[in-house]
């Protein structure tokens, strides 16, 4: 027999530090893919943030731009022999750097069904769907069926419900519940990689974040180089929502939100036709990191 967890509390920082690098959304991981980065708690950090900040860049060498609180995982099922472990986790924006004892990932290897640009997510939920569905006709009684159905067809767009791309956690956690991913023991093959402990949540709750933010702030400068082209940022913006945009849509709420200035300059090289470099305007990045700026998102 085990023994009880002691009733201590340890309090560790957790980073879903993320960047877009050749069109993919990509995640600082450790232990070879399976892990977060994360650390304990140094007292004598002045804030959790900066602390955050510290330990990352000390312990991975990755430089971070853009960071806020995510949320706090303390959940009593996530205490261990030593005691109940609180988690506090933060979302990081940098752009993508050899890093020390880590690596990067692609986030759609661990949730390939959130990635809708090129329809392979229908391809990976189109076998997942009948297990689902089953789980959710399993329900012991009639009013928990109608819950079941109703969180089913909301978060995965059935019975003609929108697609929501926020919606990343939901559906983790449906999958979850009707025991679908490795972590609830789940052997179904494409439901993604798993990670350890509860990782997996807590970089679906970080997905879930920024796809929401990018729709009203302009965090993602922080993932973009200081001249880039329009359809650099626009695959970088589809990078991370998991869908295509609608090119000309997308250049005509840029144009319209006058989020970004010419250069001067071009692109060299390439088979191609030279492409017009831009940049954030300085005074947007000033003024809207104030006031708050939506990127366009529309299809």
């Amino acid at each position: 027999m085990s023994p009880a967890p002691s009733s201590s509390i340890t309090a560790e920082l957790v980073a879903v530090l993320v960047a877009v690098t050749g069109g993919q959304a990509r995640v600082l991981t450790t232990q070879e893919g399976r892990a977060l980065p994360s650390g304990p708690l140094e007292q004598a950090h002045r804030s959790l943030q900066s602390g955050m900040r510290a330990w990352i860049e000390r312990s991975t060498q990755q430089p971070i731009g853009y960071i806020e609180q995510l949320y706090t995982f303390a959940d009593r099922d996530r205490a261990s022999a030593q005691g109940r472990v609180v988690s506090v986790s933060y979302l990081g924006l940098t752009r993508e750097a050899a890093a020390l004892g880590s690596g990067w990932r692609d986030w759609y290897h661990y949730f390939p069904w959130e990635d809708r640009r090129a329809g392979a997510a229908e391809a990976v939920l189109a076998p997942l769907l009948p297990a689902l569905l089953a789980w959710r006709d399993a329900a012991p009684d009639a009013p928990q069926a109608q819950r079941r159905r109703m969180r089913v067809d909301t978060a995965f767009g059935l019975q003609g419900a929108p697609w929501n791309e926020d919606f990343v956690l939901q559906r983790y956690e449906l999958l979850y519940e009707a025991g679908l991913v490795a972590e609830a023991g789940g052997r179904h093959g494409g439901t993604g990689a798993p990670m350890a402990l509860d990782h997996r949540r807590i970089l679906a709750t970080g997905i879930a974040r920024l796809r929401a933010k990018i729709k009203y702030r302009p965090v993602v400068f922080e993932l973009m180089p200081p001249s880039f082209t329009l359809l650099q940022l626009q695959q970088t913006v589809e990078a991370l929502a998991g869908h295509a945009l609608h090119k000309q849509n997308f250049r005509r709420l840029v144009e319209q939100q006058a989020l970004v200035e010419e250069t001067g300059a071009q692109t060299q090289g390439g088979s191609g036709r030279p492409a017009m470099l831009f940049r954030f305007r300085d005074d947007v990045l000033l003024e809207r990191a104030i006031s708050g700026s939506k990127l366009p998102l529309s299809r």
